[in-house]
């Protein structure tokens, strides 16, 4: 009993965090997995499966959040469009650091993409920490 107490508190302090990331690691996986097929089975180029497969990582992202965890179904088109921009910014770090990888440093399309995501987690993690859901401040503070 006492560990379900545990439990059921931990979940309703952390929920949004918990699916957020659950959210985030699905749509990373989609994202992988996409540039993994559009690389290896269609032989498409890297960084044109890299935009693609971030697109559909980010479209998913947005609607699973907006309807599952953060349930704010106002101003889709303005939360879309910034929460897009931010999206597109990682697309752009994750396309540069696959040309880095591959061209420059001849590693594995599939690993220089494993190694993109993590970083461009971190860096959108910090951009939305502390621009995107940036506290306003309360005047006379």
């Amino acid at each position: 009993m006492v560990y379900n107490s545990i439990v059921q508190r931990f979940y309703k302090k952390f929920r949004d965090l918990i699916l957020y990331g659950i959210i985030g690691s699905c749509s990373s996986g989609l994202d992988f997995l996409l540039y993994t097929l559009f690389v290896t089975v269609f032989g498409w180029h890297y960084i044109l499966s890299n935009c693609i497969s971030v697109l559909g990582g980010i479209i998913t992202s947005f609607t699973l959040n907006r309807n599952y965890n953060f349930k704010v179904k106002d101003k889709t088109k303005r939360r879309f469009s910034i929460f897009l921009t931010v999206g597109l910014c990682g697309m752009l770090l994750s396309s540069l650091i696959l040309w880095v990888c591959i061209r420059q440093l001849s590693m594995n399309k599939i690993l220089s993409k494993l190694l993109s995501i993590v970083l461009v987690v971190v860096v959108q993690f910090l951009i939305n920490k502390y621009v995107t859901f940036k506290p306003t401040k309360i005047k006379g503070e």
